[in-house]
């Protein structure tokens, strides 16, 4: 646990992601649509990847993408894609840092 924590407070944007998952491509999309450089973690191909999933799986994270913003765990694809049309994402990510106007 105290890995995945020093993995997602070091940059203001955190995604992990599995190479294959098709809404894991999607969310990586998104974020680079916006000029965003997220720090992407393939859970897949990473060493040590089953642990860093275990230890997300205890946070109630069971699927990928699981995307952290400011340090804080926002949720998967549903969860960003909601935050997008509510128009609250692009705020968050100015507001840490990880996009400039």
């Amino acid at each position: 646990m105290d890995r995945v924590k020093r993995m997602v407070t070091e940059r203001p944007v955190v995604i992990f992601s599995k190479s294959s998952c098709i809404l894991s491509h999607t969310i990586k999309s998104l974020f680079n649509d916006f000029g965003v450089n997220p720090t992407i973690y393939e859970l897949d191909e990473i060493a040590r990847g089953q642990e860093v999933e275990q230890a997300l799986s205890t946070l109630g994270c069971s699927m990928v993408p699981i995307v952290f913003i400011g340090g804080e765990l926002v949720g998967g694809a549903n969860e960003i894609m909601s935050l997008q049309l509510k128009r609250v994402l692009k705020p968050m990510l100015i507001r840490v840092g990880a996009l400039w106007v």
